[in-house]
């Protein structure tokens, strides 16, 4: 790694940063969490004579994604990483302190031993839609919060009332929402014709498909459909060791948790309604596997089907997806 290393550790109001330069110098700073934060940090990088570096920070969503993609326009090399790794590097290293300050210098420990690869941001349209798609399920679980708040007993009128206006707004919310994904994918050929590609498929409707198209991206960064399996945690865990250690194979669910939500449903309507997807499954039953072991195992196909027709910019054909 030729440019110095700069780790960051990242909050809601700041962030901490480590720089770690090429002679192995190390510089620690604090920034506010905004725009004139990131401002604040590019200056301090100038006055530290550092024209660009690899900056490292957590997979925080909201928190890390704006100033990733500011590092970035600004000709910096960015990677995201997976807090469950930083979490194992540091008890690698047998660390005992945790502060944003010895977190920041961790992560840049981590990039500069591991090269993570480099970060590059969603297409604009993508970005927009996999913010509505995850407005829409933000108002979906509020709207099931509160009404279950409403079925509870000894809920008194003053509250009744409250809950069923909310719960009627949340409804509104929920269909506009809806709305404005489903102009915003007809507006875009490309996620136009993802969609119809994806809804060829039995048991993915428009609502999964706009999901798995906010959260799988990019479709040509995946090798293969184990890959984009991997990437949603629906890939079997084995856990054995020795004679003594015989556990049950599970899914791994190391990855994308949405992803796994949104194919539970269509892996159940797949299994109802779906003449490819009963035969398929009717082989799993047939070498004894329990009906959770079949639905997961159907969700997994699903995903590896829905990897595909994209890939192939094919519909859905049950002669070629007997083999995906």
């Amino acid at each position: 790694m030729t440019e110095p290393t700069l780790g960051i550790d990242i909050a809601k109001l700041k962030f901490n940063v480590c720089l770690i330069r090429t002679s192995g110098k190390l510089k620690h700073k604090i920034f506010p969490n905004h725009k004139a934060g990131f401002e604040q940090l590019l200056a301090w990088l100038s006055k530290q004579n550092v024209e660009r570096v690899q900056a490292c920070l957590e997979a925080t969503g909201t928190y890390s994604e704006p100033l990733a993609l500011y590092l970035h326009e600004a000709g910096h090399v960015v990677s995201l990483i997976n807090p469950a790794a930083i979490k194992a590097f540091a008890g690698s290293r047998l660390s005992r302190t945790k502060t944003d300050r010895v977190d920041a210098e961790l992560i840049a420990r981590f990039c500069l031993a591991q090269e993570p690869p480099q970060w590059t941001p969603l297409a604009v349209e993508v970005r927009e839609l996999q913010a509505l798609v995850r407005r829409l399920e933000s108002l979906i679980e509020m709207r099931v919060m509160e009404e279950n708040r409403l079925s509870s007993g000894g809920v008194v009128d003053t509250v009744r009332r409250s809950l069923e206006e909310h719960l009627a707004y949340l409804s509104q919310e929920i269909k506009r929402t809806e709305e404005l994904i489903r102009k915003h994918i007809n507006s875009h050929p490309g996620l136009k014709q993802q969609t119809q590609l994806l809804d060829s498929i039995p048991g993915i409707a428009e609502t999964t498909a706009a999901l798995l198209l906010s959260e799988i991206t990019d479709i040509k960064q995946y090798r293969s459909a184990r890959q984009v399996a991997a990437y949603a945690g629906l890939v079997p865990r084995e856990r054995q060791s020795g004679t003594s250690v015989r556990g049950r194979t599970r899914l791994s669910k190391i990855g994308n948790a949405r992803l796994r939500r949104a194919l539970y449903c269509p892996a159940i309507t797949a299994l109802r309604c779906s003449p490819f997807f009963q035969a398929w499954a009717k082989g799993l039953q047939a070498r004894g596997k329990s009906k959770m072991s079949v639905i997961c195992a159907v969700m997994r196909k699903l995903l590896h089907v829905a990897y595909g027709v994209l890939k192939s910019e094919k519909p859905f054909d049950p002669q070629w997806a007997k083999t995906a």
